[in-house]
């Protein structure tokens, strides 16, 4: 097995955390392609790491759902399916809806810090649109909704959030590749208005609005990404 393109080898004893974190992110941007079959022993030679930490790091993301462990098989990259996309977006509207109604409860402390993260997000959001770097567009779209979750700083919340939050990554990496740029990022301004509006809405403390905002923005990604490529 070839070394992936943007694989690349860890310096010193790489711990499992650090070969997780790593593997994550190549699996989120497809250098590991979904229902690829990760290789255990040529991949500890790639990473230059001992094979009890990388099996800790696959069992970490076959936890996280990434990846699927098949008996008398091996360890593959999860193919995500349309049923498994819709199950992604309700389980984040959930926990959106909910994180929705801790931070404006919160009040101000919390609000003004997490309306400062989203905004921050969003403007490189847009520095990234001229540029039409897509895999950054996709990073910093999951970067506005986890800021946002975060500002509840309930830590089980934000836990079970990242999980989806890399899904969603994949969900959106993967179904542009497929579609060759046909789909809800070359909606560019459509995308900016409504992650805008959650931020006015949360800002303004209108909780109905935001409720609302937050459901027809999700809504909205499911029918993109589940639409039928032209």
């Amino acid at each position: 097995m070839a070394m992936p393109d943007g694989l690349v080898q860890l310096e010193g004893r790489p711990t499992a955390q650090l070969i997780a974190d790593h593997l994550r992110e190549q699996i989120i941007q497809g250098v590991f392609r979904q229902g690829q079959q990760i290789n255990e022993s040529v991949l500890a030679g790639q990473l230059s790491t001992s094979r009890g930490p990388l099996r800790e790091a696959l069992q970490r993301l076959t936890q996280e759902g990434l990846l699927v462990s098949m008996r008398n098989r091996g360890v593959f990259v999860k193919e995500l399916t349309i049923d498994d996309i819709k199950e992604i977006y309700a389980v984040r509207e959930a926990l959106e809806l909910s994180s929705a109604k801790m931070l404006l409860a919160a009040g101000h402390e919390r609000i003004n810090p997490t309306c400062q993260s989203l905004k921050e997000s969003l403007i490189d959001m847009e520095k990234h649109i001229t540029l039409s770097d897509w895999q950054a567009i996709a990073r910093l779209d999951m970067q506005f909704h986890t800021s946002f979750v975060e500002g509840t700083r309930n830590s089980r919340l934000i836990r079970i959030y990242n999980t989806l939050a890399a899904e969603s990554r994949m969900c959106i990496l993967s179904w542009w590749t497929t579609c060759n740029l046909q789909g809800s990022y070359l909606r560019p301004d459509a995308l900016m208005q409504e992650h805008q509006n959650i931020l006015d809405l949360l800002q303004a403390g209108d909780s109905d609005g935001l409720q609302r905002a937050i459901s027809h923005h999700l809504h909205r990604a499911v029918e993109d990404l589940t639409a039928t490529p032209q």
